[in-house]
């Protein structure tokens, strides 16, 4: 059996808040799993192995050794909450200065033969001035719409 890296050791006080959480049941599920791998990984008591805590909790051997991780380097606070993201899973498309190009597109002149800016002819127009390489108009909506852009830049009543 490989020997654990990260040795919980529970204080006193630490262990009646983790108890508190684990007995109210008023916090989230997670947050009460999390408090209950602690408990279960102290060494003063239980000092169960990961699989076997894994099993009893039912959740991955990587997230019983995460919250042990977190535990020793973070504190209590960090075991009990969710892991940050580092990244946001899918890059942003768009950043402050070609959002700045998109909404200088939309209050420009529209094209010959057109009354005004579609979504479409946006996503188009941007593949085409090369500030991104691919974009769909869901995207260029969801940006005009996140900046209170409309498609008529002039002033409205």
């Amino acid at each position: 059996m490989p020997k654990k890296k990260y040795i919980v050791e529970l204080r006193t006080e630490e262990r009646k808040q983790l108890e508190a959480i684990v007995s109210k049941g008023t916090s989230p599920a997670y947050r009460i799993k999390h408090a209950n791998i602690v408990l279960n990984a102290d060494v003063a008591g239980p000092g169960l192995p990961d699989a076997e805590i894994a099993e009893r909790f039912g959740c991955h051997r990587n997230t019983v050794a995460g919250v042990r991780q977190r535990f020793v380097e973070q504190g209590l606070e960090a075991a009990l909450a969710r892991k940050k993201r580092q990244s946001p899973p899918v890059e942003r498309l768009l950043d402050g200065r070609k959002e700045a190009r998109l909404i200088a597109l939309a209050c420009s002149q529209p094209p010959s033969g057109r009354a005004r800016w579609t979504l479409q002819l946006l996503a188009e127009e941007l593949v085409a001035l090369e500030v991104v390489d691919s974009i769909s108009y869901e995207t260029v909506r969801r940006t005009l719409k996140k900046t209170n852009s409309s498609l008529i830049c002039g002033n409205v009543g």
